[in-house]
């Protein structure tokens, strides 16, 4: 391991974009099966062999080992806090009760923050392909379990499907007392950031790549310091960016912009955390800044907060 890998290991992270499902390490026959499945031209791609993928969960262990198998690679690379997406409707969807799910994940957040030290949160996400009663129906029944997720987000097939669809639901889960963050700005137009920011009233966006098409919309996010959580590897297997050497993150960075470093769907897309930090090269300024961003971005309390800066400066000046 080089001077920056070992950097990257003993950094000290918050990971707030990972879709529990997409942690799920399917089985392939060969080496050549599995990246021929995983070769993917855009996001719909993508998303049919993950609704597949995630049909082999069908019980309260089988959700509460995915999830434990995701802690445990979260802490062997140092992430102290992870803020979990997961999607109802494509379990409810196929007769599989949330209860079954909502059980299972949360029985490995204890057993994790208790055997790795690891904290975390769930954010029940919506499937923007299907309609805003179908959410509302999803919320109903999370509701008996509402002490066990903090938020609520959007995720699935953009294109055609604009934040405005669920403006209603979102508004709902916010007077809940519930967070509020969306998928946008990945494959859709900057326009669908601006609506997740006025219609939804999210206080993070996922992805928003697309959020520098728009210099007003760039200044906005600056001001505001709207946390964007971008995931490197994601964007390239889906052809969101041609190449790493072109992300647009040192853009954000230089643009003032919250911009942290995440996973996504691990499984698929070829790392972790940690191997998304490595693949852009970063400086270690630069990787400091969106560690520190991955914090301040947290639905933490402020002393928490303060807590795991003050361990990352520590790790920041101790030139390891």
């Amino acid at each position: 391991m080089d001077d920056a890998g070992r950097f990257i290991a003993g950094l000290p992270k918050a990971e707030l974009h990972i879709h529990i499902e997409g942690s799920l390490e399917l089985r392939f026959g060969s080496i050549e099966a599995l990246r021929a499945a995983y070769r993917f031209a855009n996001l719909q791609d993508f998303l049919d062999l993950y609704y597949e993928g995630m049909r082999v969960l069908l019980h309260e262990q089988d959700f509460h080992d995915l999830a434990m198998a995701y802690f445990r690679k979260a802490a062997a690379q140092n992430v102290r806090h992870a803020e979990i997406f997961f999607d109802p409707q494509g379990h409810t969807g196929r007769g599989v009760g949330f209860k079954t799910v909502i059980d299972g994940l949360s029985r490995a957040q204890a057993d994790a923050e208790r055997q790795f030290g690891v904290t975390s949160a769930l954010i029940l996400c919506f499937l923007r392909h299907l309609d805003e009663a179908d959410a509302e129906r999803t919320l109903d029944a999370a509701l008996p379990w509402r002490d066990r997720f903090i938020g609520v987000g959007l995720d699935s097939s953009e294109k055609g499907h604009p934040p405005s669809k669920f403006e209603r639901v979102f508004a709902r889960a916010r007077g809940l007392g519930l967070h509020a963050v969306a998928h946008a700005g990945e494959e859709g137009p900057a326009e669908y950031v601006r609506e997740a920011l006025d219609l939804l009233k999210v206080e993070r966006i996922d992805h928003g790549n697309r959020a520098l098409d728009d210099a007003e919309l760039i200044l906005r996010l600056a001001r505001e310091q709207v946390p964007l959580t971008v995931c490197p590897l994601s964007n390239l297997r889906l052809c969101v960016v041609p190449d790493l050497e072109d992300h647009p993150l040192r853009r954000m960075l230089r643009a003032g912009l919250v911009a942290t470093i995440n996973s996504d769907d691990p499984a698929y897309f070829g790392g972790y955390i940690n191997e998304n930090l490595a693949a852009l090269s970063l400086g270690r300024e630069e990787m400091m800044t969106v560690a520190r961003n991955g914090f301040r971005a947290a639905f933490l309390d402020d002393a928490t907060k303060e807590r795991h800066l003050k361990v990352l400066d520590a790790y920041g000046l101790s030139g390891a």
